[in-house]
């Protein structure tokens, strides 16, 4: 069974993300805050979960937290920005539409909250100072591992893959031809087999390796 809390604070808010390393799609990001009595024996790392478990506790989540959020950022401000600072940044977005102000976050991962903010972007949020005050206010602690450790995190993992299996099953049905219902944009042989064949669509990351090096791949 997972942690509840990393800190003293009751208002903890854990926040993780899903879809990094795919070709084609958004970086999802999350944050939940969960009871301090929470408790549940099934809650774990999402990547561990099977489809039906995640949605399960997707609906537990959202019906007992007090507060969550999740954001998509998408493929051009991912080209624009980088994936790990997307990732950052969509787990900041979150965290601001809390309905609950945070008194401390953790973070999946080895990066602070706080690092990068106020990235400028062309095509997605920029943040305010005040936002930008805000999350510097807050302490916060990244915890490597942390989503096969403490709830709230898990909690974050959860809602960040089952909202962006939905989105990917969304976009699937306008190209089919790519299977996102079923690789959900990851790069399988598959999917790049499709790239090859089909080209390329406006929810493709531009700055990732869509295809093998040929030279590389000998």
């Amino acid at each position: 069974m997972l942690f509840n809390n990393f800190s003293k604070f009751i208002l903890e808010t854990g926040t993780d993300e899903a879809g990094r390393g795919c070709l084609a799609g958004p970086v999802t990001a999350a944050a939940v805050i969960l009871p301090a009595d929470f408790e549940n024996i099934i809650l774990n790392d999402s990547k561990l979960l099977s489809e039906k478990i995640r949605e399960e506790l997707r609906t537990i989540i959202e019906s007992q937290a007090v507060s969550f959020a999740v954001t998509h950022l998408h493929p051009n401000e991912i080209d624009e920005i980088n994936i790990l600072n997307a990732s950052m940044k969509g787990m900041q977005e979150s965290i601001l539409k809390l309905t609950t102000i945070p008194e401390f976050i953790i973070v999946d991962g080895n990066r602070l909250l706080n690092a990068k903010l106020g990235l400028a972007t062309t095509f997605g949020k920029q943040l305010s100072k005040i936002e930008i005050a805000l999350l510097k206010s807050i302490p916060n602690q990244s915890i490597i591992k942390g989503d096969s450790k403490y709830m709230s995190i898990a909690a974050a993992s959860i809602l960040a893959k089952t909202y962006r299996d939905e989105y990917m099953m969304t976009i699937h049905e306008e190209f089919p031809m790519y299977n996102w219902k079923q690789n959900k944009g990851y790069p399988t042989k598959e999917h790049r087999e499709a790239i090859r064949k089909y080209g390329v669509t406006k929810y493709h990351r531009m700055t990732f390796r869509l295809l093998p090096d040929p030279i590389l791949d000998l």
